[in-house]
């Protein structure tokens, strides 16, 4: 295949249908039985909460597209227009199945176990007059009904706000339209009174006393409705004179933009549907007829209710073992935590390790020291109430110098960092707020301090945000090292954000945009020569997106070369595998579990010398190319283990990973008759080991359950002989076939064998969409691997 046929649209599949595949797949896990009943709840609301904001970004930017006239295609040959009909098409089928699972099951399944959501008219007289009492003495005085005649024009709708549209009759033979807001400032669940779990939902109560807001109207008829509008609006950076300015110039906007979705009950009259479609100017394939509530993210409340058989058990992130003594000083014979990194670099995995004793722990401890000199920090996200900013005060307090870089344009999140800019600055810290055409999407700190050998570079490199809230439901990395290389990286990185420009040379780190992608494509070009010239070469890299088309292609190049790939790909990704000729030798995996998963790794086998890496950044092009990001290679072997260890239980995971086939569709995988794998159930019991074990790596590691063929340490390539064909190996097994090795054995004659010849009895090919050999062990067991190599080591350490 030449390389002009990499730009054909037929091998790259569309972005943000990609987008929407994921969260079918989180809707998936809302239905799946095996999923306790909160549990399913839970990923009702996300979906519900997912594709808010998916409608909200990448609909909101094509319908703008749109407007302007774009009719350039996508790498998959879309134009803005007909990826807007296909996802709106896409995405129908999906809200109806959510709608339809409630409804027919997991309502009654929760109402069976004593958490109901009632309608007000089912309830008994006393409980109704009950809620009534409440009704007028709460709700009823926030309510402000909106006519809409020739006398009052119609009323503004609020992005994501959820209303009553009313027909009532105008006394004149015709109808009259008004709008009633729920207030969003009030409880959307209301408690039956004397009733336990018992609910109604506030529209339902409002809907059920409209006389006593409406009097003396014949009302013809009561809808739900919901408006969703583009979130995708933008200000020239270029020309706008102060950044803080812009942003809350696009908050503003935001309330008023396009409206690019109408979500109305499926029995709303066409009356109704017809005053909203034109005074909302949508189109009929905009709007979503639903059955039962429309917005089911207020559901998480229902999530927390302390009903443990009807949920998966609390996981309590637990303390790194190697910080769990630690203190901010050296009193008393406890080490404090720089000495601690001095030591070895440590690798936080959240919500396995808690952020609060981790990245949490290093600030406050920066901040705390008396030998710390400076405090840097980029913040893309953190919590409303943040004990990160503390820290970078207290340190202020303290003396340090402090300078902080926070992203403004963090999108849904520019109002809250808005806050912290004020809030720092008042404290006298210097902030950065921002670059001119790039996003900082960095997860960095830098502590720098003054010992007695000198100046010490302490730094973090994460893959995830600042956010002590989001770090107990994200699955996230975070190295903490004392590599002064790193350190020297880092300090250039924050020069940056001070300074007027980015350095486009460092020692260790991969920095985009400058030197992130040339590096990422180096790497693949360099598994191909190792493939080509018959060396070991292998992939795997996880990572939240691939969209990047020159990533795919780089990547289609590496399969075509016999490079060995897989792929965990949370979400959007473009490339198709398992194309004959194109990307047979690529898998594509992704994972949907209780906690998201959003640690991007890397590893490279590079003909032996492995290199590992982790950071912020995805192999899409705003990655690459149009945000700061920072992703720092893992040199400590214990830390390897444990990245080894990741990956490896990933793709063995059998209940939350699904397989995306050639066509663009995603396969779950089941565990069949063999023993069931969720890869953060393995995490969690990994960590729990580690900490009952005591001072050492944060996860311990379990060989016995997960030992693949990924290397931690360089290896010598193997003598190949190149000169004798391969025999057949013997078969033991029905589905046992024959295997080739290149590395050969002695025999007693002076000849030689393979290694699968000789043990011809102890191996076979596995009935595995991700495993090509299996290995029996001397004591019974069978271990799995992806390529030849893996097994053929196996072999030579089980039997020597």
């Amino acid at each position: 295949m030449s390389e002009g046929d990499l730009t054909d649209p037929d091998y790259y599949l569309n972005r943000e249908l990609s987008e929407l595949a994921f969260q079918e797949r989180v809707l998936r896990e809302g239905i799946d039985e095996r999923n306790p009943p909160l549990e399913r709840l839970r990923f009702l609301a996300f979906f519900t909460k997912n594709t808010d904001e998916f409608f909200m970004k990448r609909v909101g930017g094509l319908k703008q597209q749109i407007k302007a006239g774009v009719t350039r295609t996508t790498p998959d040959g879309r134009t803005p227009k007909q990826q807007w009909r296909e996802i709106l098409d896409a995405a129908r089928p999906l809200f109806r199945e959510q709608s339809e699972y409630w409804e027919r099951t997991l309502k009654p399944t929760l109402a069976e176990n004593g958490i109901e959501i009632r309608e007000p008219d089912e309830l008994p007289v006393d409980k109704r007059e009950q809620l009534q009492v409440y009704y007028e003495e709460s709700i009823l005085p926030t309510l402000t009904p909106l006519a809409f005649d020739p006398a009052h024009p119609f009323p503004f709708i609020s992005n994501l706000s959820l209303s009553l549209a009313v027909l009532s009759a105008d006394g004149n033979g015709g109808t009259q339209f008004t709008r009633v807001k729920i207030p969003s400032n009030q409880p959307r669940l209301i408690a039956v009174p004397g009733s336990g779990d018992q609910y109604v939902l506030i529209e339902d109560l409002i809907e059920a006393t409209l006389d006593l807001l409406l009097p003396d109207l014949e009302i013809l008829d009561v809808s739900k409705f919901k408006v969703t509008r583009n979130a995708e609006v933008r200000r020239n950076e270029e020309v706008a004179e102060d950044l803080i300015d812009m942003v809350e110039e696009v908050l503003e906007e935001r309330r008023f933009a396009t409206v690019v979705r109408l979500e109305v009950d499926a029995d709303m009259p066409e009356e109704s549907v017809s005053i909203l479609k034109d005074q909302l100017d949508v189109q009929e394939r905009e709007v979503f007829y639903r059955d039962g509530p429309i917005d089911f993210e207020d559901f998480f409340e229902l999530v927390d209710l302390e009903y443990p058989d009807l949920k998966r058990p609390d996981w309590t992130p637990k303390a790194h073992p190697r910080l769990a003594s630690v203190t901010s000083d050296a009193g008393d014979g406890a080490t404090d935590i720089f000495a601690e990194i001095r030591d070895g670099d440590i690798l936080a995995h959240h919500p396995y390790h808690s952020f609060e004793g981790t990245i949490q722990r290093f600030l406050d401890a920066a901040a705390n020291d008396p030998d710390v000199l400076a405090v840097k920090a980029a913040i893309y996200r953190t919590a409303s109430d943040s004990k990160v900013i503390q820290s970078l005060i207290d340190a202020a307090d303290n003396g340090k110098q402090v300078a902080v870089m926070v992203e403004l344009k963090a999108r849904f999140d520019e109002q809250n960092n808005l806050e912290w800019v004020r809030q720092l600055e008042e404290e006298g810290i210097h902030v950065a707020y921002g670059t001119v055409g790039l996003k900082t999407h960095t997860k960095t700190a830098l502590v720098v301090r003054q010992e007695d050998d000198g100046v010490q570079l302490y730094s973090h490199v994460g893959t995830g945000n600042y956010h002590s809230e989001t770090a107990k439901g994200y699955s996230d990395l975070g190295l903490l090292t004392a590599d002064r290389d790193v350190g020297h990286d880092l300090t250039k990185v924050f020069n940056f954000f001070t300074g007027p420009t980015l350095d486009d040379s460092f020692r260790k780190l991969l920095i985009a945009p400058v030197t992130m992608r040339e590096r990422f494509t180096a790497m693949i070009e360099r598994e191909i020569e190792h493939a080509e010239a018959g060396r070991r070469a292998r992939i795997v890299v996880k990572v939240n997106g691939l969209e990047d088309p020159a990533m795919v292609a780089a990547l289609y190049r590496a399969s075509m070369a016999g490079v060995d790939i897989d792929l965990i790909v949370r979400d959007i990704c473009r490339l198709r595998p398992g194309i004959e000729g194109l990307s047979e030798n690529i898998t594509v995996h992704s994972i949907v579990g209780r906690f998201l998963e959003h640690a991007r790794i890397f590893y490279f086998e590079n003909a032996g010398e492995p290199e590992w890496y982790i950071g912020s950044a995805d192999w899409m092009t705003r990655n690459l190319d149009h945000r700061v990001e920072a992703v720092a290679p893992v040199e400590n072997r214990q830390l390897r283990e444990q990245l080894r260890f990741v990956l490896e239980a990933s793709l063995l995971d059998n209940r939350r990973r699904w397989v995306m086939q050639s066509d663009g569709h995603y396969e779950q995988v089941t565990p069949g008759d063999e023993p069931e794998r969720d890869i953060q159930e393995i995490l969690m019991v990994a960590t729990r080991a580690a900490v009952d074990r005591g001072h050492g790596p944060g996860l311990e590691v379990d060989t016995d359950l997960v030992e693949g063929d990924l290397l931690v340490d360089d290896v010598p390539e193997p003598a190949v002989d190149s000169g004798s064909a391969e025999p057949d190996a013997a078969s033991t097994d029905g589905d046992d076939v024959a295997a080739a090795d290149g590395v050969k054995a002695a025999k007693s004659d002076g000849g030689s064998t393979s290694l699968f010849d000789v043990h011809a009895d102890r191996w076979y090919h596995p009935d595995s969409e991700t495993y090509d050999w299996a290995v029996r062990t001397a004591d019974g067991e069978r271990r799995y691997f992806k390529t030849r190599d893996g097994a053929r080591e196996r072999l030579r350490a089980e039997y020597k």
